[in-house]
């Protein structure tokens, strides 16, 4: 398989994980697509790098992780958050969207470090050692980020809400 298959094959298994990964870091849909078209850009011109990683979905989203930290440092940022949503239509919703909904919500309230490391261990299902790599941070770092970010998320009101409505 030439270079090209290769690549093609890679990003046809990776892209909709990819994408949901950068929209759980905090990027808007259509931003997401955007990252991650960025991030394999450089990943094809760097190809024969990311195919000799040891570890190529790490590599990849260290460089997605770059990607959105460079994206953050140069952005005019148009939008401005609010904490009251429009109103929505209620029988457009089903209770998988609000649930995802409110995971956004919770990880958007952590700090970057923190919802990166949670996303690539439970979106992304990376290693502690993968995402050490991938952060570009010690494995002990990692994990402490983890720990902080997962107590965070233990006291944040929009996962208590989840846990209850699992519950009754």
């Amino acid at each position: 398989m030439d270079r090209d298959e290769e690549f093609a094959r890679f990003v046809d298994e990776r892209w909709p994980v990819l994408v949901r990964s950068a929209v759980l870091l905090g990027c808007a849909p259509a931003e997401a697509e955007d990252l991650v078209q960025t991030a394999l850009v450089r990943c094809y011109v760097a190809w024969s790098k990311v195919r000799g990683a040891t570890n190529r979905d790490g590599y990849v989203y260290r460089v997605l992780v770059n990607c959105h930290h460079d994206s953050h440092r140069r952005r005019w940022r148009r939008e401005r958050p609010t904490d009251e949503l429009p109103e929505v239509p209620s029988d457009d919703l089903t209770g998988q969207v609000d649930d995802a909904d409110a995971v956004r919500r919770a990880l958007a309230r952590l700090s970057q470090a923190h919802r990166e490391v949670v996303v690539l261990r439970y979106y992304a299902h990376l290693g502690e050692q993968q995402i050490a790599d991938a952060l570009r941070i010690a494995p002990g770092t990692v994990k402490s980020r983890l720990s902080r970010a997962l107590a965070q998320l233990q006291t944040d009101l929009d996962v208590a809400e989840l846990r209850e409505g699992r519950a009754s």
